[in-house]
Order: structure tokens, then C-alpha cells, then sequence
């Protein structure tokens, strides 16, 4: 065999042995395949049992932002991400606490307004635009709406269902609302994939309580002029 021949036939050998690599790589660091945000909101939304949950506001009148990105609320150009779900109520109305959990934040400051983020094992809940300011006594940062008679420290236990504030105009808003955010994991999820789930499985305590509007239990948004909420 020629030298020219030996040369063709390892170089041969050599791609061949290349290629057969180059498949096993890519099947054994083969990527997962990413689920959309959508389906992973889903699947944590609906694989906890919330008989105990509470819906988070008083004298609801409609959902009127949704998750996720927006036209800006306040006239500016381009989008945003809007990181929770607006709840238009009148202002006064008294915000309930989602679920039992630890108070790790109050402020004032921002966007937001007077908020308060309460932590529930790995759900994190934050509530936006509320009454009241944040004050400091002894080191310790309280959230207080003397007018409405709440007063929240942080480092304070919230069971479900309690009163934790009132609906305000704090922050960037246009119209009185309560802006609710989750986390799970420290990963936003839609609130609205939330709701849904609880009134699936909430179905007597909807039909036995006045409070709950069938509106609420449709999810349903209504950006609707004469309930002007955009905001943060």
C-alpha cells in the first residue's frame, strides 16, 4: 500500500473515531429540556393542598393587572414586568395575610409604597401600596396603620386569614389596589395560578361564604377605566 493510501486511511480512521466521540459527548451532556414559565407556574401552584389559604383583600372589585410584562402602567414607553397580580379595592379595605408565616420585611420606600413580605416555608408573599409607615422602636422595624388599628413587627408569626394591613396609595400607583407577589423557591409565580388552585379545592367555603364574588373565583382581568389601579 502506498504511503499516499496508508495517510488517506488513517486520516479515515481519525474522523471516524472524531464523529463516534463527538455523539457519545453529546448524548451524555445532553441539556433537560426547559419548561416554559407557564407549566412550572402550574405544576407549584396546584401540588400544595391550600384548604387553610386566605384570599389576600377585603371588598374586592376585580383583578386589574396580571402577571408578567406590560405595556408601563404610568405612561412610559416600552414594557415592563409586572411581578404580581393587582386587586382593585376601595381604599380602607383591609388586607389579609395568604398564609401562615414569618413577617421578614417591612418598608416604605420605592415603588412599591408600605409593603409587608411575609415568609411561609419556601412561599414568599409581599403586599404592596399600602396605609400606613414603617417606624422603629428598640431596633426593631414595625410596620404601623395606627388609623387602622395594625401594627406588624418584623420577626412576628401572621396566621392565615389575619388582617395585615389596609389598602393604600403608597408607592407608584394611580388608583387605590393591593399589589400581591409571590415567590416560590425564590422564583416569581403567578398569583392568579394560585387562586385558581385554591378555589378548586376551597369549593365549600366559596359557596358558603357571601365574601366571595364569582368574579373573584374567575381570575378574570379587568383593566377597566373606572377602576384605574396601574401601578408597581
Amino acid at each position: 500500500m502506498s504511503k499516499r493510501r496508508q495517510l488517506a486511511q488513517k486520516v479515515a480512521n481519525l474522523f471516524i473515531v472524531g464523529l463516534g466521540l463527538t455523539i457519545l459527548i453529546s448524548f451524555l451532556f445532553q441539556p433537560a429540556v426547559a419548561k416554559s414559565p407557564q407549566s412550572k407556574t402550574q405544576q407549584v401552584a396546584t401540588s400544595i393542598g391550600w384548604q387553610s389559604a386566605s384570599f389576600p383583600v377585603e371588598n374586592f372589585q376585580a383583578y386589574t393587572s396580571g402577571f408578567g410584562y406590560r405595556t408601563n402602567a404610568t405612561g412610559g414607553s416600552g414594557y415592563e414586568f409586572h411581578s404580581g397580580l393587582d386587586m382593585a379595592a376601595p381604599r380602607g379595605s383591609y388586607i389579609r395575610n395568604w398564609w401562615t408565616g414569618v413577617v421578614t420585611k417591612v418598608t416604605d420606600g420605592g415603588a412599591c409604597g408600605t409593603q409587608v413580605t411575609i415568609q411561609s416555608g419556601q412561599w414568599q408573599h409581599t403586599y404592596c401600596h399600602m396605609e400606613g409607615k414603617v417606624e422603629v422602636f428598640n431596633s426593631t422595624r414595625h410596620m404601623s396603620d395606627r388609623a387602622g388599628g395594625i401594627q406588624l413587627v418584623e420577626g412576628q408569626t401572621i396566621p392565615a386569614g389575619v388582617r395585615i394591613g389596609r389598602v393604600g396609595m403608597s408607592g407608584r400607583t394611580t388608583g387605590p389596589h393591593l399589589h400581591w407577589g409571590l415567590k416560590y423557591n425564590g422564583n416569581y409565580v403567578d398569583p392568579a395560578q394560585v387562586l385558581r388552585a385554591m378555589f378548586a379545592i376551597q369549593p365549600a367555603a366559596r359557596q358558603s361564604s357571601s365574601q366571595i364574588k364569582r368574579q373573584q373565583t374567575q381570575i378574570k382581568i379587568d383593566e377597566s377605566k373606572f377602576i384605574r389601579d396601574s401601578g408597581y
